[in-house]
């Protein structure tokens, strides 16, 4: 094989990245982020682009947060795997699959080609995720009527109560953030997230039983490309309740009050109570999502 030039893209030459095949239907995953020209990508041989990257961060952040869409062709595994490998920063990379993708063999084969670049780069697998989304059309459950919900503007209360739902979770994320830095470090995580999303800090909901205890928090957001469900969560002795429920009927209401013509969710494919809350709420799985991160000693 001939050389492999790597480059990062400008403005003047930013069509560069819209030349490579689109087998997996990243271009309409993507078709509401905001990239960044200097923050992409491409491996070129010949000439020609066979492997391609795109960094990510909101519009005010200094670094990008993630690799948000990463495509090799067929047989240029090592291509890709150098694109991530040189790249100035070492961030979480995503892998986004449409529903279906194990079924259709030219698609699997598409995604094996980039799992394969990952690895060799020295990404691991994290998660696999579920990704939602609700449109008006579906409707809504009733409210159930057995959680009492209000406001809380005290940033400690979120803090304490996200201690609390990590202590008992599934999510391979917060799981990743006790590990490196315990409890704290993974509630504090959570709460610089959703101060760093585009919403109000106003819509930050806390959920009481009827005798006034917590049961859980809710967290309706905006991220950069639209709304979502931030954050659902039931403290661990108020679970086997069904209260997830209430917490996702309620944060998708509020969000559908303030003119939301969608609302975007994710859960980690493993977290099965969270999936069964999703469905029974109408929330149906439009995509996967794959969570790479880079290995011990290679993060930013």
């Amino acid at each position: 094989m001939t050389d492999l030039v790597i480059r990062a893209l400008s403005a003047s030459d930013a069509h560069l990245f819209d030349v490579l095949p689109d087998p997996l239907g990243a271009r309409e995953t993507h078709r509401r982020t905001r990239f960044r020209p200097d923050w992409k990508r491409v491996a070129l041989r010949d000439g020609e682009v066979v492997a391609r990257g795109a960094w990510w961060g909101g519009p005010d952040d200094p670094e990008p947060i993630n690799v948000n869409w990463f495509d090799v062709a067929e047989g240029e595994e090592e291509a890709g795997a150098e694109l991530l490998r040189s790249a100035p920063r070492q961030v979480e990379l995503e892998i986004n699959l449409p529903g279906g993708w194990r079924d259709d063999p030219a698609l699997s084969r598409a995604a094996e080609t980039r799992f394969t670049a990952a690895r060799a780069a020295g990404y691991e697998l994290l998660v696999e995720r579920f990704r939602y989304r609700w449109t008006p059309d579906r409707g809504l459950p009733d409210r159930p009527g057995r959680l009492t919900f209000r406001a809380e503007p005290d940033d400690a209360v979120f803090f304490d109560a996200l201690r609390r739902i990590h202590s008992a979770t599934l999510d391979a994320h917060a799981l990743k953030a006790i590990e490196a830095g315990g409890l704290d470090r993974a509630a504090q995580e959570e709460l610089d997230f959703f101060h760093w999303c585009p919403s109000p800090r106003e819509w930050w909901q806390t959920a009481h039983t009827p005798d006034g205890e917590l049961a859980g928090i809710h967290i309706p957001a905006h991220n950069p490309s639209g709304p979502t469900i931030g954050f659902i969560g039931v403290v661990p002795e108020h679970r086997g309740h069904g209260y997830a429920f209430d917490l996702l009927v309620e944060c998708t209401r509020l969000l559908a009050d303030q003119g939301a013509e969608y609302v975007g969710a994710a859960t980690d494919r493993g977290n099965i109570p969270m999936a069964a809350c999703f469905a029974k709420v109408g929330f149906p799985i439009v995509s996967e999502r794959f969570n790479f991160h880079p290995v011990t000693g290679r993060d930013a």
